[in-house]
């Protein structure tokens, strides 16, 4: 795999943490500076452990990542989603509107968003890959996607008050259908 491809692959795995990491921009009062960095260092580095756990892993539990990886994915983004959207319609009278990101959150949106790369990490074992090289890379690239993604959604969540923790959590539940479907019925 040269280094075009992975690049493409980079991106792939990083598009869910971009969506979530929109949703908690739009969605999230507390997204100052510090946390902006701690949401991409997060998604970056869980997309970066994962593949090298499933390099670790290798073929041999191939078939039980792949077999779980969407379920896992579907509930937690689920259960974080479905509160945002539970909070969102729970403080229209509140001041400010949004709740505020907790690490607890963000280290389930970090796991929820990268637990597919295990299976990448597998292959990764398969093709003889430098695991270092790679999960850097796609720790790295991570890292701007999850950057850019709560910016973009900062400089609208500002303005959409309340709503936009509604709009963040149906973000956060659709793309863990969206892993769900495309997983059960169409083998990604």
């Amino acid at each position: 795999m040269g280094i075009t491809e992975l690049l493409l692959l980079a991106i792939g795995l990083s598009m869910d943490a971009f969506a979530v990491s929109i949703a908690n921009g739009l969605s999230k009062k507390n997204m100052n500076i510090l946390w902006i960095i701690a949401t991409g260092l997060c998604f970056g580095v869980f997309q970066g452990v994962m593949p090298t756990i499933g390099f670790a892993l290798g073929t041999a539990f191939e078939k039980y990542i792949t077999a779980l990886d969407h379920i896992i994915a579907l509930v937690l983004l689920g259960f974080i989603g479905g509160k945002m959207i539970y909070d969102g319609f729970s403080a229209k009278s509140e001041e400010g509107g949004g709740s505020t990101l907790t690490v607890g959150e963000l280290l389930l949106q970090g796991v929820a968003t990268s637990i597919d790369a295990l299976a990448v990490g597998v292959s990764f074992a398969a093709l003889k890959m430098n695991i270092v090289l790679s999960a850097a890379f796609i720790c790295a690239t991570t890292f701007c996607f999850g950057v850019a993604g709560v910016v973009i959604g900062k400089k609208f969540g500002d303005k959409l008050s309340n709503k936009a923790e509604i709009f963040g959590g149906m973000i956060l539940v659709g793309i863990g259908v969206k892993i769900f479907i495309s997983h059960v019925f169409f083998g990604g």
